[in-house]
């Protein structure tokens, strides 16, 4: 009785630290994860699954009420009920799946984490286990995927512990010889620290840095600059970074916003001496900060749009790349969409200013090299702190 009375709290402070350790931006920690559909088959009652799974995805996202609060210049208030609020899809998917019937725990998981994995529920799909695919069978691909789907499976059975070892050791081998994903050739990503400044200071003198900065890099190159580094993509912009381009032996792929009376597109562009074009539009903004859809519903304009499941591949030159936009990076359908099409590389940008002091950009980076690694991808990153 002792036991049973003190189990589900210690399945809750488990599962805290599980989400703390896994979701703590290193690459290689990210199979302590795997640790949590465990702790919701071993929950006794419908309840105490939910406990469990707040805990982990609450730990998981544990930067987000100071990140919130950097970027609204407010206190800590804002962003403690947007944590609590964007946690309840999480636990209320794998509340209401949970089951006490062993046999049905397989079947039951793999619907909450699919459900997790898409939209609407995927909207907020932070902190999948999934993830963990990368670096437990790197370079395996969609096999890789349904391996770590079978083994989310297996651990919610009564043979869990069998397949904890095999995953303990595919864990080990891997960080003995792990590897980050490969540069590609030709390719250079370009980190900046110009904090919120970026993309709101829209001067000339900025848009003269930045060209500087890619002079800089050397030619022969696609230069890489993170999300919102254009600002506003204007006509005046695009003629004078093709003017600063001309006859220069470089391309450059960078984040700006097009704006017009309904809202705004969240996109890449990609510049050169010989013209300019819109890349990209970002499938999904942050929830909230930029995807705002409750306008439209009520005749507002403004906000972000989502093109949910519209442009996964982008070419550029004779190469097709999968872009993946800060908020993008951190749920699972955008990169699974993407790697669909079977690109030549990942392109994955961000603007975190706003995450200073907390995990986040670090959680990005580990995410898209999990999901680089898993399909063995070459990887070029750039963000903005």
């Amino acid at each position: 009785m002792r036991h049973n009375h003190y189990q589900p709290a210690l399945l809750i402070i488990v599962a805290i630290v599980v989400g703390t350790v896994g979701w703590s931006g290193r690459v290689l920690l990210l199979p302590a994860a795997l640790a949590f559909p465990i702790l919701w088959a071993r929950a006794q009652t419908r309840s105490v699954a939910a406990l469990v799974s707040g805990g982990y995805f609450l730990a998981a996202s544990r930067g987000l009420p100071q990140g919130v609060a950097t970027f609204y210049s407010s206190d800590l208030w804002p962003g403690l009920l947007l944590w609590l609020y964007t946690s309840v899809s999480f636990v209320g998917v794998h509340a209401m799946l949970w089951t006490s019937r062993a046999g049905g725990r397989p079947f039951r998981y793999l619907m909450a984490a699919a459900l997790m994995a898409v939209p609407p529920f995927g909207i907020t799909g932070w902190a999948h286990p999934v993830t963990a695919a990368g670096v437990l069978f790197p370079a395996w691909g969609w096999w890789g995927l349904a391996a770590m789907t079978a083994s989310l499976m297996g651990l919610v059975t009564r043979m869990w512990p069998a397949v904890a070892i095999a995953l303990v050791g595919f864990w080990l081998w891997s960080a003995v010889f792990w590897t980050d994903p490969n540069l590609p050739e030709g390719w250079r990503g370009v980190d900046l620290q110009m904090g919120s400044s970026l993309g709101r200071d829209t001067s000339m003198q900025r848009h003269r840095d930045l060209i500087a900065t890619v002079r800089v890099r050397g030619t022969g190159q696609t230069i890489v600059l993170p999300e919102s580094a254009l600002g506003l993509w204007t006509p005046a912009v695009e003629r004078l970074w093709n003017a600063a381009l001309r006859g220069m032996d470089a391309s450059v792929v960078a984040g700006a916003a097009v704006v017009d009376p309904k809202g705004y597109d969240n996109v890449l562009v990609v510049l050169s001496g010989a013209g300019s074009s819109i890349l990209y539009r970002e499938r999904m903004p942050v929830p909230g900060s930029m995807w705002q859809p409750w306008k439209s519903w009520l005749g507002e304009s403004g906000g972000a749009r989502a093109h949910f499941f519209a442009n996964p591949i982008a070419k550029i030159g004779d190469q097709q790349a999968a872009p993946l936009i800060c908020y993008e990076q951190l749920v699972v359908w955008p990169v699974l969409q993407s790697m669909r099409y079977d690109p030549d590389l990942i392109v994955a940008v961000g603007n975190g200013w706003w995450t200073s002091g907390t995990s986040i950009v670090d959680i990005q980076r580990a995410s898209t090299t999990a999901w680089a690694r898993l399909f063995g991808k070459p990887l070029v990153l750039s963000f903005n702190t």
